[in-house]
């Protein structure tokens, strides 16, 4: 009895572990095909993209600045600069006055026993220009002294715009400068040396080769003023490269001033080719000083 029933004992205890084998190996086997299946879904399952956030599309871009100043802004700039400086502090235009107020007075004493055997009339023309000559030396000696003593020129190069707005800033305001002047002088002149001998009615034509003559001369003075700054006798320098250089302007002015202060009939045949000469003058030398403007402040 006990040797038969210990078999039917020990049978169902073998059989568990063996259970439980395939069972474990049946859930690894279950996992393993939903670990695939998930995996496979996730393969498959497109992916749902982010929205791009773009800077640019929101964010303004921002202008970069450009390279230099346009050639009117600087010269509007430097025009002002030197009116502004020269209407507060009064130097070029107090030395230019007084200096023309002496001349006239070396003149009063120089013609004063001249007597009636000098024609005043015929020398006239001459006189006044003599006078608006050495005056518009001594100014244009003067326009680059703040330049020189202050080093800003030097700045100014540094700047990138068109040297050629310097050139016309300067020629511009050293002729607002001369008309200044010669709004004083000219009708003390006249005072003093005309008035005995009456003015004539076309008296008031002397404005153009006025105008003229000092369009002439403030360009190419500022060239030549520029050239001469940073030479040792400046003064002498200027003078000797300025009155050759300004001659034809010098003696078309000289023929039609001397003509308007006569009054001779046959005023138009001398006055008009005068004129045409110095506007000629006026427009080539501005347009050379104008080109050649560049090669000389960057000497």
């Amino acid at each position: 009895m006990t040797q038969n029933a210990a078999p039917q004992v020990s049978a169902p205890q073998t059989a568990q572990p063996a259970q439980a084998t395939q069972a474990a190996q049946a859930n690894a086997s279950h996992t393993l095909q939903t670990s695939r299946a998930s995996a496979s879904c996730t393969a498959h399952t497109p992916k749902a993209k982010a929205p791009k956030t773009s800077r640019t599309a929101h964010t303004p871009k921002a202008k970069a600045p450009k390279g230099g100043i346009s050639s009117f802004a600087a010269f509007r700039v430097l025009l002002r600069k030197d009116l502004r400086r020269e209407f507060r502090t009064k130097e070029m235009l107090t030395s230019m006055g007084i200096y023309a107020v002496l001349v006239l007075i070396v003149y009063g004493a120089a013609l004063a026993q001249a007597g009636t055997q000098l024609d005043i009339l015929q020398m006239s023309g001459g006189l006044m220009w003599a006078l608006i000559v050495f005056t518009s030396l001594l100014g244009l000696n003067r326009s680059f002294a703040y330049e020189k003593e202050n080093a800003c020129l030097e700045g100014l190069m540094l700047i990138p715009m068109d040297r050629g707005a310097i050139f016309l800033a300067k020629a511009v305001s050293n002729f607002v400068f001369l008309l200044v002047v010669e709004i004083i002088t000219v009708p003390l002149f006249a005072f003093f040396f005309l008035g005995g001998y009456g003015i004539p009615a076309s008296f008031a034509l002397i404005l153009v080769p006025l105008a003229l003559g000092s369009v002439g001369m403030a360009a190419v003075g500022t060239l030549l003023a520029t050239i001469t700054a940073n030479t040792k006798g400046k003064d002498v320098m200027l003078a000797v490269l300025f009155i050759p250089l300004i001659f034809p302007l010098l003696y078309a002015c000289v023929t039609a001033t001397t003509c308007v202060i006569l009054g001779s009939p046959d005023l138009m045949d001398t006055f008009l080719p005068s004129i045409a000469i110095a506007a000629a003058y006026d427009i080539i030398m501005t347009l050379v000083s104008w080109v050649l403007y560049d090669f000389a402040v960057s000497a």
